[in-house]
């Protein structure tokens, strides 16, 4: 079995790991990089540490607008599925990236798979929402990470093809968790500490709600450790915000995989927007405030663990004095063998 996996973000690094890992064992496995992210901290340092192998195509089609980026990624895709000719092309989450490979593999005689499939934040202005239902609804095969996904997709009325394997990002923190240690905080800053991450588009692109985020993690009872995302440092100075979040926070470039989790797990709570780092604070038993109104990751929530507060300073501030009850935690996401499910889905469906 030849299969094609599309990647372009950091995020999309950590999934495809544990995969690609299990595929190489047997079949072939075809990786393709998009260059959605290019720099050597949040691309090249993930395939080092995930013990990725090179990609057999880099794209290089590094940043653009959505309908830019999307329309190169997709032409150059198109080329490498026609000249690779998989059985399957995997894509993961829900990025740009992965729309583009699913268009490819929508419109050739492939089999189009999607890793995390089924989430939802109900928030059609995030381009991440788009990318993700237009890929559920071309997929042949949706790999959800728990059962409420699947719910959402039955209530799309996709049930053929769907099945629950766990998060494919549980196996590659487990796969590493021996080498993750309760890392010191950078600079001069002492524990404890709160470690924050802010990247996405509806809070760097917008100045006044960049701006409160910045106060509310400001007005934080411990220091933060803000390791910048390329956009975050390009939105403060565009707005003048970058000298006063220096001053409040400490900044730092961004980490590698390994060192992030050892800030996530010596940390005494994570304020973040991303939807991987709410899960590597829920499998690493650290509370999240989560910088959004919502989150696909609806389980972190119910189990107490993550909590919700936009960008209100004061819901922030407050998030990030309370006491979380760090009481019993359910395992809604699996136990860690999503990859070995996933290809042997694959297997089963395409005689490998």
């Amino acid at each position: 079995m030849k299969v094609l996996s599309v990647v372009g973000a950091r995020p999309q690094f950590v999934k495809a790991a544990p995969v690609s890992e299990r595929l190489r064992r047997s079949h072939e496995a075809v990786l393709v990089h998009t260059g959605q992210h290019y720099d050597h901290d949040l691309s090249g340092v993930f395939f080092e540490e995930l013990a990725l192998p090179e990609p057999d195509h880099h794209l290089g089609v590094g940043s653009a607008g959505h309908a830019e980026q999307t329309a190169a990624m997709l032409r150059a895709i198109d080329a490498v599925v026609e000249r690779e000719a998989p059985d399957v092309v995997l894509v993961y989450g829900d990025t740009n990236s992965t729309l583009a490979g699913a268009l490819s593999a929508a419109k050739r005689d492939v089999t189009l798979a999607h890793v995390e499939a089924g989430l939802r934040s109900g928030d059609w202005s995030m381009p991440e929402e788009v990318n993700r239902v237009l890929t559920d609804h071309a997929a042949d095969l949706l790999f959800v990470p728990a059962e409420s996904a699947a719910a959402t997709l039955r209530d799309e009325g996709v049930t053929a093809g769907v099945h629950v394997v766990g998060d494919v990002m549980y196996d590659a923190l487990r796969a590493v968790r021996h080498r993750v240690g309760g890392a010191a905080p950078p600079g001069d800053v002492s524990a404890p500490f709160v470690l924050a991450t802010v990247h996405r588009a509806a809070n760097t692109d917008d100045p006044d709600r960049l701006a409160a985020i910045l106060d509310g993690l400001a007005a934080a009872p411990r220091p933060v450790v803000l390791p910048a995302h390329p956009r975050t440092v390009e939105a403060l100075q565009r707005y003048g915000l970058h000298d006063r979040a220096s001053e409040a926070l400490e900044l730092t470039d961004p980490l590698g995989y390994v060192e992030f989790l050892g800030l996530v797990e010596a940390a005494t709570a994570v304020a973040t927007d991303s939807g991987g780092v709410q899960k590597e604070a829920f499998y690493l038993d650290t509370p999240c405030v989560t910088l959004r109104e919502e989150t696909e990751w609806v389980e972190t929530v119910e189990a107490g663990w993550n909590v919700l507060v936009g960008a209100d300073p004061a819901a922030i501030r407050a998030a990030l004095t309370r006491e979380f009850d760090r009481g019993a935690k359910p395992t809604p996401y699996g136990d860690g063998s999503s990859a070995e499910a996933i290809v042997s889905v694959l297997e089963a469906e395409l005689g490998g």
